[in-house]
């Protein structure tokens, strides 16, 4: 393996992720990151002819046993009162939620 995730790649990779982690944690994260990418190299180095086509998954799908795509049809909820009854808290049949907290990130 030619890369790794070094120290101070890890502490700005955490840095941008705002991420509070103890030492214990930062150094297993590390670890866990880098054998992720040993293992990524480890598959880069399978040699593999030219005639092998890209694919997203092993299983080729033909028309024939692809299942038709389903019509995106709404339907409404026959009782959306029983819906609002369980939350906390409503408005004009709206759910009121609680703010979320904001901080900036530098």
């Amino acid at each position: 393996m030619s890369e790794e995730i070094t120290p101070e790649i890890f502490e700005h990779l955490v840095h941008l992720a705002a991420l509070e982690l103890n030492e214990d944690e930062a150094q297993y994260l590390r670890r866990q990151l880098n054998n992720q990418l040993k293992a990524i190299h480890e598959l880069e180095a399978i040699p593999l002819s030219d005639d092998i086509k890209i694919t997203s998954h092993g299983v080729p799908y033909s028309p024939l046993i692809t299942p038709p795509i389903r019509d995106d049809a709404w339907l409404p909820n026959p009782a959306p009162e029983d819906i609002l009854t369980q939350a906390p808290e409503t408005d004009d049949n709206y759910f009121i939620v609680p703010d979320i907290p904001h901080t900036d990130l530098d």
